[in-house]
């Protein structure tokens, strides 16, 4: 297998067109990396870096935000936002062309996707600077966010520091989204989602250190939990892990469909048999970041009304208390919540973005029909069922995934370096961006007829 890959790899770089975009894209993937260190003039990005070194990557909106940065909010880089505003703003325009009638009339007009791709830059910005402002803010009060770190900006002038900063956040933002669309148009993959992996893959080296250090600690000293019996767990765990998210991300449903034989004008178009794939993982990783998005803000704001009714009410200081304690991270209630949500948020994507009753109109005005299912509101009605029901699969897929790492964390004691990477938005991330991205080098080999990547079968892509 590793004789294969090795000659696959090597083939890679004799088509001359292949070997300039990937070239092109390790080039930009390095000047990415770059953005994740180079540092924000007047910030003191060791002090914080020591901190996250010390205590993981944190938890909360910060430590995700790290996290899909590639660490560049420890190191006070330019690059702190990373892409996550573009997508944000992707999403919300998404969301908003599902539900306002003018926004998806915009997309079916000639040039309305464009427009709307400007809509969604704009949307970056303000993202940008909302989010730098946060950032920065929490720099300059890193006490709130780190406690006992210490002073981070060394700009006395704060007005001067939150300009500086906010503009150069933004700008390395939009550098990140451009070179991006670069690695896109000119490159190998899809560039956004390349630049977030490259982010996630970069905490790969702190993690294998964390998972030595577990089994081997600095200090010398044997700790009491960690046993070979656990390393091997760990590694069958991985295996299990990647090769779910494998096959699940792959995973579809073939709805089969039959063209009947119709004339356009003067030419007879004859029918045929094709299918319609229905993904399992319809939604991807949205249901899990939206998840973890909206429960960053209960405990902080129960902890908030706690402490606010401390001496006027102490009947609700202690419900509010204890309800802030319920909501940490790795209780029952927190698990419960979690995964109902990532349940609803499933089938929220689903009913927004897949649209059957226009893929019944569309099947019917081609002349296709699904052999055994009436036209029509028939079709809708078979395909409305049919996503449901591989809906709620993908949906435990996704709420088994995800609360590993809380598992790993919580309970078995494991650093957030190393659960990180054992389920969560990492792996999700990671995985279908690397099969998009060699389902692309594949197409480019099986065009100048070399072998791919797979002897037997195919990589299918995601979209």
């Amino acid at each position: 297998m590793f004789r294969s890959i090795a000659s696959t790899l090597s083939n890679c770089f004799k088509i001359p067109e292949l070997k300039s975009r990937i070239w092109f894209t390790l080039g930009l993937l390095a000047v990415c990396r770059l953005l994740a260190v180079i540092r924000i003039p007047g910030l003191d990005g060791d002090a914080l870096s020591n901190f996250f070194k010390a205590h993981g990557d944190g938890s909360g909106l910060l430590g995700m935000y790290n996290t899909f940065a590639g660490g560049a909010f420890e190191h006070c880089a330019i690059g702190s936002l990373g892409i996550m505003p573009y997508i944000s703003a992707t999403i919300i325009i998404q969301l908003l062309t599902a539900v306002v009638p003018r926004l998806s009339k915009l997309v079916r007009e000639e040039g309305g996707r464009t427009q709307i791709i400007k809509y969604g830059r704009y949307l970056t910005v303000l993202l940008c600077i909302g989010q730098g402002i946060y950032f920065a803010s929490s720099w300059l009060h890193p006490e709130h966010q780190f406690p006992g770190i210490g002073q981070l900006v060394l700009i006395e002038n704060h007005f001067a520091y939150y300009f500086v900063a906010v503009t150069i956040m933004t700008a390395g933002t939009m550098l990140l989204m451009w070179m991006g669309e670069q690695i896109t148009e000119r490159g190998i993959g899809n560039g956004v989602s390349l630049v977030i992996t490259i982010g996630i893959l970069a905490r790969l080296p702190r993690a294998v250190r964390s998972l030595i250090d577990m089994f081997h600690p600095a200090n010398g000293q044997e700790t009491d939990y960690h046993f070979m019996g656990t390393g091997l767990l760990l590694m069958f765990l991985l295996v299990l892990v990647v090769g779910g998210v494998i096959a699940i991300t792959q995973a579809q449903r073939k709805i089969p469909v039959q063209y009947a034989q119709r004339a356009v004008g003067r030419k007879m178009y004859a029918g045929g048999t094709s299918f319609m794939p229905l993904r399992v993982n319809y939604a991807g990783v949205m249901p899990i970041i939206f998840a973890q998005s909206i429960l960053m803000f209960p405990q902080p704001v129960c902890s908030w009304l706690a402490q606010a009714f401390e001496k006027k009410v102490p009947a609700l200081q202690d419900f509010f208390n204890s309800l802030a304690i319920s909501l940490n991270p790795g209780s029952w209630l927190y698990m419960a919540t979690y995964s109902a949500m990532i349940l609803f948020f499933s089938y929220f994507w689903v009913a927004t973005q897949f649209n059957e009753i226009q893929i019944a109109d569309d099947l019917k005005k081609n002349g296709g029909y699904i052999p055994g299912v009436r036209p029509g509101q028939g079709t809708s009605d078979y395909l409305h069922h049919a996503m449901s029901r591989i809906t709620l699969a993908g949906a435990i897929f996704l709420t088994v995934i995800a609360t590993i790492p809380i598992i790993l964390g919580k309970h078995l004691q494991i650093p957030q370096d190393v659960s990180s990477f054992f389920g969560g938005t990492s792996v999700l991330i990671a995985v279908g961006v690397l099969l998009d991205t060699m389902r692309q080098v594949e197409s480019h080999l099986m065009m100048r007829h070399y072998d791919g990547f797979l002897k037997k079968g195919k990589i299918r892509g995601r979209f």
